[in-house]
C-alpha cells in the first residue's frame, strides 16, 4: 500500500473511532483525539520500520517494539502517552476494524469459496486455542496474585 492510502485508511478509522469514544463511552473529545493522534503515530512508525529493516519481520512486531519502548518507564513521554491512550477504548477501536476486515473479506469471496469448509475448522481451532490458553494463563496469573 502507499503511505496515502495507508494515512487516509488511519484518518477514516480515527474519525470512527474517536467519534465511538465521545459517544458511546463519554470520554472527552480533545483527549481521545489525541490518544488516537498518539497510536497513529506509533503505528505509522512502525510500518516505516518494518519497510526499512533489513531484518523482514512482521509489521506488527515493529509496531509493538516502538509502543513498549515509547511507554516503558526509561521513555520521557511514557506517562504522557498512557494517559490520553488510555482514554481511547478498546471497543471503540476494535469496532472500525473489524468493520474494514470483514470488507476486505467480502472483497476476496471467490477465494475464500475455494478454501471450502476447511477454513471453518482451521479457524474454529484457532479461536478455540487461544481461548483456552488465554484462559489457561489468567488462571495461574491470578492464583500467583492470590486474586482466586
Amino acid at each position: 500500500m502507499k503511505w496515502n492510502e495507508i494515512i487516509s485508511i488511519f484518518v477514516l478509522m480515527g474519525i470512527m473511532t474517536v467519534a465511538g469514544n465521545t459517544i458511546g463511552y463519554k470520554m472527552p473529545l480533545e483527549d481521545a483525539i489525541i490518544g488516537y493522534a498518539i497510536m497513529m503515530v506509533i503505528t505509522l512508525a512502525g510500518i516505516a520500520l518494518s519497510r526499512i529493516m533489513p531484518i523482514k519481520l512482521p509489521m506488527v512486531f515493529w509496531i509493538s517494539i516502538i509502543a513498549i519502548l515509547s511507554t516503558s518507564p526509561l521513555s520521557p513521554f511514557a506517562k504522557t502517552i498512557l494517559t490520553f491512550t488510555g482514554k481511547i477504548d478498546f471497543l471503540a477501536l476494535c469496532t472500525p476494524i473489524l468493520a474494514y476486515a470483514g470488507l476486505s473479506i467480502g472483497k476476496d469471496l471467490d477465494m475464500f469459496k475455494k478454501m471450502s469448509w476447511r477454513i471453518v475448522v482451521v479457524a474454529l481451532a484457532v479461536y478455540t486455542g487461544t481461548f483456552v490458553f488465554a484462559t489457561f494463563i489468567a488462571q495461574i496469573m491470578l492464583h500467583i496474585e492470590g486474586i482466586i
